[in-house]
């Protein structure tokens, strides 16, 4: 390090003391004493009380002895210590009668634990993935993903499927115009993996090894809940084997039933949301398309049934007949 005219400092603690430190701190040992300006190097000598003024001569520093800076410097550590070992003596003596309440009382279990956070959610995801040894199935319901979302999707299936854990993901149809979503399939492209789309889905769940699942408890996925309770997780596992059931492969064409008017399979199941009075913005979060398609896809409906108003489309739906087939 080099001297500075403006009264240098060392970033840098007593525990490190820098290489000019050490060697000038030596050479004043030795010789009882060392010229002040020969420390200019080594600020860090007289911040730390290492060195201090001769009081015979100010040109010149004396040491202070290895025992007594030692002894200067641990008497706040040791105090900090004793003061750590108190406390920790006082939380187990406020906590000690609530023990032996806890002992007595039923068996507690997490069978449902709220996580609030993104941290704390992902922190979960990820202790649950390293402890998953058979599978895990997941819903991902809405469009495209997010290029970060599939990265961080990536990494967390990729460590599982090393390890010859198998994944069921099951994706809303919209995602075969996502090159995205398409991109990362390709990249978990595996035996073991499977992936598969279906119109609508019920909102996100992931379920590892049938024992813990996890679900949003809050629109803004700042807050979902971990399940732990035996009943439950087999039910949503149940759910997800149901909605399996009846998706279709990624990597394969969807096939819909023809209807008259030249009407989509999507518009179809447009139709069937706008007959059970959902608006617009509730229709493209069910379908996992935006708004804007979503009204494209009911200008194209209107167009094709020939209404003129909202109120009308319901009418012309009822009396088409395109809902009376099974989508």
């Amino acid at each position: 390090m080099t001297a500075n005219n403006t009264k240098p400092t060392h970033p840098h603690g007593i525990t490190e003391l820098c290489e000019a430190g050490g060697r000038l701190y030596a050479s004043a040992l030795r010789l009882g004493r060392i010229a002040r300006a020969e420390v200019e190097p080594a600020p860090c000598l007289m911040e730390f009380a290492l060195l201090h003024p001769d009081p015979d001569d100010p040109a010149w520093l004396r040491p202070v002895p290895p025992s007594a800076a030692l002894a200067q410097h641990l008497h706040p550590v040791e105090r900090e210590i004793l003061e750590r070992r108190r406390h920790s003596v006082q939380l187990t003596e406020s906590f000690e009668p609530f023990m032996d309440i806890s002992a007595q009382g039923p068996p507690t279990t997490h069978a449902i634990t709220v996580l609030e956070g993104v941290n704390r959610i992902n922190a979960a995801l990820d202790l649950a993935t390293a402890e998953c040894r058979t599978e895990v199935l997941t819903v991902q319901p809405g469009g495209g993903r997010i290029e970060d979302r599939l990265s961080k999707s990536l990494e967390r299936g990729l460590s599982v499927v090393d390890r010859g854990v198998s994944i069921r993901t099951l994706y809303q149809h919209t995602v075969r115009h996502s090159p995205s979503t398409l991109a990362y399939a390709d990249r978990m492209a595996d035996g073991n993996v499977e992936i598969r789309t279906l119109e609508e889905l019920i909102e996100r769940l992931i379920v590892f090894d049938r024992t813990v699942a996890f679900i949003p408890a809050q629109d803004d996925r700042q807050v979902a809940l971990e399940l732990r309770h035996p009943g439950l997780v087999e039910y949503l596992a149940n759910v997800f084997e149901q909605l399996w059931s009846r998706a279709a492969p990624l990597r394969e064409e969807v096939k819909y039933d023809p209807t008259p008017l030249g009407i989509s399979g999507v518009q179809r199941s447009i139709a069937q949301l706008l007959i059970e009075g959902h608006v617009d913005d509730s229709i493209a979060r069910r379908l996992g398309m935006n708004v804007r398609t979503c009204r494209a896809h009911v200008a194209k409906l209107a167009a094709a049934l020939g209404s003129n108003s909202r109120a009308q489309l319901g009418y012309l739906i009822a009396q088409s007949g395109i809902l009376d087939q099974d989508s």
